[in-house]
């Protein structure tokens, strides 16, 4: 056969039918044609089976929604708790730095390394991060008030709780007996704590804090309060300068007499009109001996009729959201 004047492709082309003479034929060639590519000789010799196709080694089939045991190259799980996120951010930033093009120029590699970091950063906050709904609970001067301990308990494990009891009330609520991590505030600290103008208002801030208010017990006077506008003290002044578009819980305790009243029955119909959930009072017998309807509903009840009503959405760490689902006032 005539070489002479042949290309490379041209040999190749001729000789495809033939691994052995085309490997032949380049040796001859000296692989002179820089122009080719493709493989060399004996180079499928060195080149190891992929590992599935060795002998003897079989993957078993993965079951479909079954994690990946091996991950793909670069990838890495992130850690569940804060800590171990924090320095699994900062080892990939490390790694970012660590394949960056490598340049002689200060400034091109500062201004990777800024470009980079963000992008890892970015990482943590995929991540939703916990959170609760802020319950500020309030107590009024009614035999009821010594529950007022067991209430706070029970919401502590759902939500972040703060307290506010009248100063009646405190003649039926032990301080020491609160949960440690929850502040009880009383009419006393809503004049010490303001000194000047421009130091905070303690209702207004209270009212700012909290995404759900529960009063109970609910007294007759501080329903007679509320359905009236008056603020007197802590807890009618946040009521005042509450936002109706969260909710607003009352649960009444007083004697049977004193809610079969006609005013009882025109103060509750203002307070619905004002958008607050009723939690009704139940019958039994009550602390003054008589038997009727009038004592304040049990905690359990209290706790599972707001936490019924309430729905968390997911949100920020800065702030959270509660929306109602339900304004219906039960009937009394």
């Amino acid at each position: 056969m005539e070489l002479a004047g042949s290309t490379p492709h041209s040999i190749l082309s001729t000789h495809a039918a033939t691994p052995s003479r085309r490997a032949a034929t380049l040796l001859s060639l000296g692989e002179a044609s820089s122009s080719y590519r493709g493989p060399r000789v004996g180079e499928h010799l060195r080149r190891p089976a992929p590992r599935s196709e060795q002998r003897g080694i079989r993957r078993r089939p993965r079951v479909r929604g079954e994690p990946n045991p091996r991950p793909r190259p670069g990838h890495r799980r992130p850690p569940a708790d804060e800590a171990s996120r924090r320095r699994h951010s900062s080892v990939n930033r490390r790694c970012a730095a660590a394949v960056l093009p490598t340049t002689g120029d200060p400034s091109v590699q500062a201004e990777l390394m800024a470009t980079s970091e963000p992008v890892q950063e970015s990482l943590m906050l995929d991540y939703p991060q916990p959170s609760k709904p802020r319950v500020l609970l309030a107590a009024s001067g009614s035999v009821a008030a010594i529950k007022f301990e067991s209430l706070c308990r029970s919401f502590s494990e759902w939500a972040d709780v703060r307290a506010v009891a009248t100063k009646s009330s405190l003649h039926f609520v032990d301080r020491s007996s609160l949960p440690s991590d929850i502040v009880l505030y009383t009419d006393d600290d809503e004049w010490s704590t303001w000194k000047k103008i421009g130091d905070e208002v303690l209702h207004i801030e209270l009212r700012k804090w909290a995404d759900i208010l529960v009063i109970a017990p609910l007294s007759a006077n501080t329903l007679a309060k509320i359905a009236s506008g008056l603020c007197d003290n802590l807890l009618t002044c946040i009521v005042r300068a509450w936002d109706y578009s969260k909710p607003l819980f009352v649960a009444p305790a007083m004697n049977t007499l004193m809610w079969n009243n006609p005013f009882t029955e025109r103060h509750l119909q203002t307070i619905n009109q004002l958008g607050i959930i009723l939690i009704p009072p139940v019958t039994k017998r009550l602390a003054c001996g008589d038997y009727g309807n009038g004592a304040m509903a049990e905690t359990s009840q209290i706790y599972t009729s707001v936490r019924l009503a309430c729905k968390t959405q997911p949100h920020d760490s800065s702030s959270s959201v509660v929306i109602p689902v339900s304004n219906n006032q039960p009937s009394s």
